[in-house]
């Protein structure tokens, strides 16, 4: 029977790939849409993401449409700076951290799948509804679907089942037995892309504002710089959708958040006037769940522990658990063990990571936010630099830790 994931996105796409490098052939990607496009904005992937992805052979292919991140610089709303940190090969790791584009990334995985698993490991228009973990077939499930296009429903026999579709997760309800809530914080999130030459190394990453108000702006390609302008939602609206992306809003009205934020290194405002397309979405997680492993159904990314974006941990994380599921099926004793030991490994640091982002998205830019404003850089960035070394830590890339750790690869033995 197959390994069947729902969801083609990063986390479903790199579990195909890492199920296919330790030795099953036998994975199928369902996807919802009929089409699989490259939307979306811009993604950080820190070196413990681009390791992942290196020892999956696709360290070239990511170079090539990546921007190497050099630096992390965090600046007051005055465009002052209050601490710097080099990032990637430049701050001690064997692997860089790259900026690119969400879309291409996706498009990446995408034609690595079918040139590695075949052009049908991926079938579109097939939204998934739910998981039978009763199926009654060895101790396997099924999957339950429904084609898009015809609204015939269907059952897909397995082995195992994983869940990688996203935040509103069909199957996640389905295993839980109701839906799971959606929680927000109150802020909502303005994303875009814009024609921008270099500013400060040319591969910075900046983080600018307080706790009222945040803008973070980083390199996708040359020539293209990515935005993301977070802060409190307009109480009088209330048609906001949680869990959508892709909510498009005129750049002029983000713009105009961003008046004050004009510096000789870089100019906010124009850079988000000029913007073509840009998108509202309101910050949005989950709380941490019990439980990840129904019987041969299993949670992923952001099904199992969607988080606040602060880090550039969502998709990394996913990364990794794609990563330990493909290592523990092949190298446990059974199915049932590898999916326990795959949730005994990668919950309790998701969990933080969740919990870790919301503290980032609260208290901890108020803070900060607090002894710049009184004028005490210094303390400020000793601060965030204890901050951000404590989250290295438990996100799983501090630069030792990372450097050191056994390899998930699997090489299989030929049959």
């Amino acid at each position: 029977m197959p390994i069947s994931i729902a969801g083609a996105g990063v986390g479903g796409l790199t579990a195909a790939l890492s199920l296919h490098a330790a030795g099953r052939d036998d994975v199928v990607v369902f996807e919802a849409a009929r089409e699989i496009r490259d939307v979306g904005v811009g993604i950080n992937l820190p070196p413990h993401a681009v390791r992942e992805l290196s020892e999956l052979g696709l360290g070239d292919a990511l170079a090539a449409i990546g921007v190497p991140t050099k630096e992390l610089a965090y600046y007051d709303p005055a465009g002052q700076l209050i601490w710097a940190e080099p990032r990637g090969l430049d701050a001690g790791y064997r692997w860089p951290q790259y900026s690119v584009h969400r879309g291409q990334l996706q498009r990446l995985l995408v034609d690595a799948v079918r040139q590695r698993l075949g052009t049908s490991a991926i079938r579109v228009g097939r939204r998934a509804t739910g998981i039978d973990v009763h199926s009654g077939h060895d101790g396997g499930v099924a999957m339950l679907a429904v084609d898009v296009e015809t609204g015939r429903s269907e059952s897909h026999p397995a082995d195992v089942v994983v869940a990688a579709d996203g935040i509103r997760s069909a199957l996640r309800d389905s295993l839980y037995g109701a839906p799971t809530a959606i929680a927000s914080n109150g802020w909502v999130m303005y994303r875009g892309a814009a024609k921008a030459g270099p500013f400060l190394t040319g591969q910075s990453m900046v983080i600018v504002g307080d706790e009222k108000q945040r803008v973070v702006a980083y390199p996708i390609a040359p020539g293209l710089i990515n935005w993301l302008l977070v802060r409190p939602a307009d109480k009088n609206r209330s048609d906001a959708e949680l869990g959508n992306w892709n909510v498009p809003i005129a750049s002029d009205a983000v713009a105009a958040f961003a008046r004050d934020y004009r510096f000789s290194w870089l100019d906010v405002y124009e850079l988000i006037a000029s913007t073509a397309y840009a998108y509202e979405y309101p910050m949005a997680d989950i709380d941490p769940l019990p439980r990840w492993v129904f019987g041969r159904g299993a949670l992923l990314g952001d099904s199992a522990h969607a988080m606040y974006p602060f880090g550039s941990n969502g998709a990394s994380q996913a990364i990794l658990d794609a990563r330990v599921f493909a290592y523990q099926i092949a190298t446990a004793p059974s199915i049932d063990e590898a999916l326990l030991a795959y949730e005994s490994e990668r919950r309790p640091v998701a969990t933080e990571v969740q919990l870790a982002n919301r503290r980032q998205a609260g208290d901890v830019m108020a803070r900060v936010s607090a002894m710049a404003r009184r004028g005490a850089h210094g303390d400020a960035a000793t601060e965030l630099q204890d901050i951000e070394r404590r989250y290295k830590q438990l996100a799983g890339f501090d630069v030792n830790a990372l450097n050191d750790r056994k390899s998930w690869s699997v090489h299989a033995t030929p049959s």
